[in-house]
């Protein structure tokens, strides 16, 4: 991976639960998902600022003492063949890894698990399992790409490294009927995640307009998540 989206300065709290990281942003992506806040990242990544990997790792020499971690996310970072490699470096300077992925690679996704170069991963379901809603929130018609998902999914429910499942929660989008729908398919999971939608900087602008869900209309869906999982949080 020669270069990498420029990592991000501020050292955010809510990327990763109780650590303290340093985010990396790597381009493009094999969703279109119409909400999505990342537009120029996944449509026109030759647009974003680089920096190479010398110089972001200086960056996180100058951050340990300070920071737990890297989180590396998108975009969706396991269209990156070299993805492993880039996982590999950070462990060396003793940083603890985090993924953010849309699930449509579970052989990368076993391989980080295996070698032990990602210590936790955040999955990122869309939709309910089903081809229709999954198309309608990714922009993309593909049952192979769901299938993929669905894999995954099986991967971190059977896996011993610690995971959440959460799904970003759209008008238009998403119902409490959904949210039922996806805890039943995850039943026995960790944690999962609901998080608030925000319209900024969308692939579909006309999503930019729209008002996100009120936080009362948030605890429903989480109200909905709890009657099937245990560990349901908000972000």
């Amino acid at each position: 991976m020669k270069k990498l989206i420029k990592p991000q300065r501020d050292l955010p709290l809510n990327d990763w639960d109780g650590k303290v990281s340093s985010v990396f942003f790597l381009p493009g992506c094999n969703f279109r998902c119409p909400f999505c806040q990342n537009s120029a990242l996944v449509l026109h990544p030759e647009t974003e600022k680089t920096i190479p990997f010398p110089k972001v790792k200086g960056l996180l020499e100058r951050q340990k003492g300070w920071i737990d971690g890297v989180c590396i996310t998108g975009g969706e970072p396991t269209v990156h063949n070299d993805l492993a490699n880039l996982c590999s470096k950070l462990k060396k300077m003793d940083l603890l890894v985090k993924l953010d992925t849309n699930g449509t690679n579970p052989t990368m996704v076993k391989e980080l698990i295996e070698r032990s170069l990602v210590d936790y991963i955040a999955l990122d379901i869309k939709a309910p399992l089903s081809e229709e809603k999954y198309s309608k929130a990714t922009g993309i018609n593909s049952k192979t790409l769901l299938t993929k998902v669905k894999e995954t999914i099986e991967t971190l429910l059977k896996s011993e490294i610690a995971y959440e499942f959460r799904t970003t929660v759209v008008p238009t989008l998403h119902q409490r009927d959904d949210i039922e729908e996806i805890c039943r398919s995850i039943e026995g999971c960790r944690k999962y995640v609901v998080q608030k939608f925000r319209g900024e900087n969308t692939i579909d602008p006309a999503f930019s307009e729209l008002t996100p869900f009120s936080d009362d209309e948030i605890e429903v869906f989480v109200a909905a998540a709890r009657t099937f999982l245990p560990n349901v949080a908000t972000r």
